[in-house]
């Protein structure tokens, strides 16, 4: 079921998918792998299977499994996953914007993970 389908507002929709695709294309582009060489993002799914969007299973589960593309044409389709930190599971839990619980640029912390093989993507929010 689909968040319009569902007919619910979270946190987890357009704009925060949108933010998230651009920082992680920075972070591609930065990328000293030369296995994620020439790699860019072309976008999260922000309607995720089933009821994972309400605030039980986000506290309960602490991710959200989706969709993402990604990689040299931005087409090739992984699942996603993204795993709440403490910040954000505060703030989904109050429906506050999950924006800023997006690493900064260029942070030194290991956010991303990316599996070429399996086409899996890890994202852990702050």
């Amino acid at each position: 079921m689909t968040n319009a389908q569902q007919n619910t507002t979270t946190p987890f929709n357009e704009e925060f998918c949108t933010r998230l695709e651009y920082r992680i294309c920075h972070e591609l582009e930065k990328s000293t792998d030369p296995e994620l060489k020439g790699f860019w993002c072309d976008g999260f799914s922000w309607f995720p299977t089933e009821n994972q969007l309400t605030k039980k299973h986000v506290n309960d589960k602490r991710k959200i499994e989706t969709k993402a593309w990604i990689g040299k044409t931005g087409q090739t389709e992984y699942k996603a996953t993204i795993n709440f930190g403490q910040k954000a599971l505060s703030k989904y839990a109050k429906g506050l914007d999950l924006t800023e619980t997006i690493p900064e640029l260029e942070s030194d912390s290991e956010w991303i993970e990316i599996d070429i093989q399996n086409k899996t993507i890890e994202i852990k929010l702050n």
